[in-house]
This record gives structure tokens, sequence and C-alpha cells, in this order.
């Protein structure tokens, strides 16, 4: 199974996988409502609405891995689009490290940062670039979702698949 394939579930319940997002530069990010790094919400929603009419989205993943995302789907919900105006799809919540990570991340975790680590998901927010070629490149999440390095993996995407 590829990255492609593997089956998700938005917080509708409705299923999707990156295949229907195979034209796309996706920026998949687990995310949290209780963490200190919350406000990145409001960055990737910029590049929401900055990119998204030439072939990007964002893709948020909610997971409590870290205990700070105990609410429902529903309060997800209701909290990304109140507090942050979020319009990009949301995941089910879903563990990101260990063995029942889902398996997205256990793909997209072989990816090594900017410093060639690859492993386990650190925190909250950590973002993986992935561009219609495959291609995956990883951000741990001190990097801000506007920070020139994710824009340039966006526009790299955007221009070259």
């Amino acid at each position: 199974m590829t990255l492609r394939d593997i089956p998700l579930t938005l917080l509708d319940g409705s299923t999707t996988s990156l295949a229907d997002y195979a034209d796309r530069v996706v920026l998949v990010v687990n995310v949290a409502s209780r963490c200190g790094l919350t406000p990145q919400y409001a960055k990737l929603e910029d590049l929401q609405r900055t990119y998204g009419e030439r072939g990007f989205t964002v893709l948020g993943v909610p997971s409590n891995q870290f205990l700070q995302e105990p609410g429902s789907a529903e309060s997800i919900q209701e909290f990304c689009s109140t507090t942050y105006g979020v319009t990009f799809p949301l995941l089910e919540k879903a563990k990101v490290n260990g063995r029942n990570a889902h398996p997205l991340y256990a793909e997209l975790k072989k990816t090594p940062d900017a410093d060639g680590k690859a492993g386990r998901v650190t925190w909250n927010f950590e973002k993986f670039v992935v561009a219609p070629s495959g291609r995956v490149s990883r951000f741990r999440p001190s990097v801000q979702p506007d920070d020139p390095a994710v824009v340039a993996a966006i526009e790299e995407g955007l221009v070259a698949d």
C-alpha cells in the first residue's frame, strides 16, 4: 500500500485518501486545541487561503497523543471554525506514534527532517508537505507554517509537479 492508498476518515465520518488529493500539494499536520502551538492554526489557514486555488490544501489530523486534544469530533470542528476560521479538512483523531499509529503517520515518519532525522513525531503541529510527485518534506513543530522553508516546499510542489 502506498501513501496515497491509505484510507483516511474525515471528522464528519466520510472517507478519503491522499489519492483524492493526488493533483494537489498537501500539508499534513497533527493538530491540537490545547497546545502552546495551537495559534499555528491561524497560519495554516492563511496558507490554505493563499494557495488553495493554486492546488494546495492543509489536512489537519487532530491527535490526543500528547494529551492536548481531548475533545469530540464536534467540539474539535467547532473550536477550529469559530476560533481560527479553519476551512481546510480535518481528519478524525489519530495516533501519530507507537504501535497503534495511524498508517498515514507510519509512512510519513519515515521521512527525515532538515537535520536528517526520521522517526517519531516530537509534538503537535509537526508538518509534512506531500507534493503531487509523492515527494515528502518534513518540518518539526517549532517550524512555523509560514517559515520560508515550508512555503518553498509548497511552492516547489505547485510549480514542479
